[in-house]
């Protein structure tokens, strides 16, 4: 089977890459692009681990094929932090002890990132709605969603501030 021939932009930056038909959008990005931060739990997209955006949709990438993202960006962890410098969601995760294995917690940080993005000051049941379809076996959920709640609260309170004249 002859390969195709892609290219689309992951975290902001261009990229090619050539996959067969039936590759997902996971294993492109673990083993041809080098990420390695989305992890592979399921493979069926039931657990959330893999979960990136697609063009600010947020998809699970081991049901995605990669031939599907051709011209589209792609949103993944390694995008997430500025540098060395923790986005306020990791942040947040790690001072509630919201992590545990780590095998889940890319994908909670892609979710939680693309619902601030959508609704910045959500409610809880409206967190748990939106991080259903994330799966974790070590932390419970408590400490999850305790972090958005704060980080919602914290990423609102900063943009509010900016806003206002010095």
């Amino acid at each position: 089977m002859s390969k195709m021939h892609v290219s689309a932009s992951v975290n902001g930056e261009p990229v090619e890459f050539l996959c067969e038909p039936q590759q997902s959008l996971l294993n492109v990005l673990r083993d041809e692009l080098n990420l390695t931060g989305t992890k592979e739990g399921c493979t069926t997209g039931d657990c959330g681990a893999c979960s990136v955006m697609l063009d600010d949709r947020l998809v699970c990438s081991c049901l995605t094929l990669a031939a599907e993202v051709q011209g589209k960006s792609v949103g993944t962890i390694e995008g997430v932090a500025n540098g060395d410098t923790l986005h306020p969601i990791q942040q947040a995760l790690l001072e509630h002890a919201a992590l545990q294995c780590g095998v889940c917690t890319p994908g909670y940080v892609v979710a939680i990132k693309a619902l601030l993005e959508k609704n910045p000051l959500p409610s809880e049941s409206e967190i748990r709605y939106w991080l259903a379809g994330n799966l974790c076996r070590c932390t419970g959920y408590d400490k999850i969603i305790t972090a958005v709640q704060d980080v919602a609260q914290q990423m609102a309170k900063a943009d509010k501030n900016a806003g206002e004249p010095a």
